[in-house]
């Protein structure tokens, strides 16, 4: 009881939202119209339990006109079915789609506001977010629909059809195991019995499948995204000729899709195997225990037949369970892999660097910064720092000691420290990471990323272009190609120094951001931006001496390994 008050608890939780959104005018009215198809089925299959009494009554007697009589009323009533059928495969649906569209943006916010994509990469609490996102909201809505309207759908069947079982049926008498007992509505007491108990032993062989496909998905996933790694990685890939390696791991993330599909193989096989035999002993079990009356003349066939429907209608509502278990255990796992997403999107660390905008404030100041890695190892403690306006800056330092975790920290995106970093308010700054971030667009929309409000033309894009030796790509700013596999890491970085001389920052900064140039690229760039952006002030990360004339301050971070790093002021 207490793992299905849980399951309802969380269902509820990652359900309700929507239909308490913005979207409600649709949401609810769409959901009732379900609801309510769903019941009229229910209705038709009362009427045509009772025109089986009738039409078979007919059959019997031998009444012709009855007979046609029936006929027609069939053909009406499966007119109305089938104009009931088309109607539940349009609102359903449609609901679905627009719950599902709901909850991308839903997630997709929670997902990307406060940098909740970024800690999770950090992390790694969870993994595949994009399967979570494509796959599982749209099984959240699919199971949800099909699970509710069905479970409705029996919980209705169940009350219209009980009591034409209950008296159908008539009594039982117990004599035959020497108890001088009447049972009464025996048929309604034996489908409740036969199906709770088919309900029990369907939870034990299938409840095995909820784990099996939880790792299903993520096995998918992973799967899914070696391969996307490979195409994304293409030359790199050929130019070692790594293709035996990405063959091997391929085939080895493949063979756990394929001994967990074994796993949900067998175990669908045993409960199918029950659930085959469940049903198939359901359609004949009527047929005995009515047949003796039937034979004596107590009932006719008519009521025979109608027994043997009623009896199908209410055993199949009482084995919604058994009947739905896959589709249970498939949504127990979607349910957890959202849960899992939103509380990694919306997790927080206990402490947090503070990005303070500051009015009236010229120069950008550090205060009491205290860095840290995921694991809690310090990497600096109490760090000051003024930063001024108009005096660039290099920061020097070996590998690993906690250069590029600065530079995050400056940009606000590193969450495991504290302190402060003022910049003056409304001061236009661009962080130019090692590896620039292009999207996939048109080249004119890249350069001028991320700034959607750029009144940039396109010459002074083709310009910015030329200034950083990328003047052969002037003539196709209106192409879109996915611009990260066509450009070498050095473009790329020369386009990166483009978007900064169209974006025109006041606070450049910039963690090895020339790294793939060779030292004539570099000062080639270097130089557009000192004449391009005379008011600009630099903060640049890097190890190249050559650095040095392009900067008016170098500090240096010195840090040995598991020790607290210092930053200190090198003489020019």
């Amino acid at each position: 009881m207490k793992r299905v008050g849980s399951f309802l608890g969380d269902w509820w939780r990652l359900v309700i939202p929507y239909f308490r959104s913005e979207d409600w005018r649709w949401a609810i009215p769409l959901l009732i119209g379900a609801i309510a198809l769903t019941f009229t089925g229910v209705g038709l299959e009362v009427l045509f339990n009772q025109w089986n009494r009738r039409f078979y009554d007919a059959l019997q007697n031998k009444n012709e006109a009855a007979f046609w009589h029936e006929i027609l009323v069939f053909s009406i009533l499966a007119a109305f079915f089938i104009l009931n059928a088309i109607s539940r495969g349009l609102v359903s649906p449609y609901l679905r789609l627009r719950w599902r569209r709901w909850l991308t943006g839903y997630y997709l916010k929670h997902w990307l506001d406060g940098r909740g994509y970024y800690r999770i990469e950090l992390q790694r609490t969870i993994d595949n977010v994009d399967q979570r996102v494509a796959e599982d909201l749209n099984y959240l809505g699919q199971y949800t629909m099909q699970l509710l309207l069905g479970f409705l759908s029996a919980v209705a069947t169940l009350f219209s059809f009980i009591f034409i079982l209950w008296t159908l049926s008539g009594p039982l008498h117990l004599g035959i195991i020497g108890l001088d007992v009447n049972v009464p509505g025996y048929m309604a007491v034996a489908a409740i019995i036969y199906a709770v108990a088919g309900s029990f032993l369907a939870n034990l062989v299938g409840r095995r499948l909820i784990p099996l496909n939880f790792m299903r998905q993520r096995y998918e996933a992973n799967f899914r995204f070696g391969l996307v790694r490979v195409r994304e990685n293409a030359e790199g890939i050929a130019l070692y000729r790594g293709e035996p390696g990405e063959r091997q791991a391929l085939n080895e993330r493949f063979s756990d899709i394929f001994r967990n599909g074994w796993q949900v193989l067998v175990t669908q096989l045993q409960l199918s195997f029950y659930q085959s035999g469940y049903a198939q002993l359901a359609i004949i079990f009527p047929y005995l225990v009515t047949a003796p009356r039937f034979f004596t003349g107590a009932i006719t066939l008519g009521v025979m037949m109608q027994t043997a429907s009623a009896f199908g209608q209410v055993q199949g509502a009482l084995s919604f369970f058994v009947d739905n278990y896959t589709s249970l255990a498939e949504l127990r796992a979607v349910m957890d892999r959202l849960k899992g997403l939103r509380a990694a999107s919306a997790e927080r660390p206990a402490t947090a660097i503070e990005i303070e905008p500051k009015p009236g404030l010229s120069d950008v100041t550090v205060d009491d910064l205290t860095l840290a890695l995921p694991t809690g190892q310090a990497l600096l403690k109490h760090l000051t720092l003024p930063l001024k306006k108009g005096r660039s800056v290099l920061v020097e330092g070996t590998s690993g000691s906690g250069k590029s975790t600065l530079f995050r920290a400056l940009a606000g995106i590193w969450p495991y420290g504290s302190g402060h970093v003022r910049i003056p308010e409304n001061a236009r700054v661009l962080f130019l990471p090692q590896k620039p971030y292009i999207p996939i667009g048109s080249l004119r929309d890249a350069v001028k990323y991320p700034d959607e409000q750029s009144t940039a033309t396109d010459g002074e894009i083709a310009e910015a272009l030329r200034a950083v030796q990328l003047g052969h790509l002037t003539d196709r700013l209106d192409e879109v190609t996915h611009w990260t596999n066509v450009l070498s890491g050095g473009e790329q970085q020369r386009l990166a120094a483009a978007r900064a001389i169209v974006f025109k920052p006041e606070w450049l900064f910039m963690d090895e951001a020339t790294a793939s140039l060779d030292e004539a690229a570099e000062e080639t760039v270097y130089d557009a931006l000192r004449k391009r952006l005379p008011d600009t002030t630099m903060i640049s990360i890097g190890h190249r001496p050559a650095l040095r004339k392009w900067h008016d301050a170098q500090l240096e971070l010195r840090r040995e390994p598991g020790q607290v790093g210092t930053l200190v002021e090198v003489p020019a």
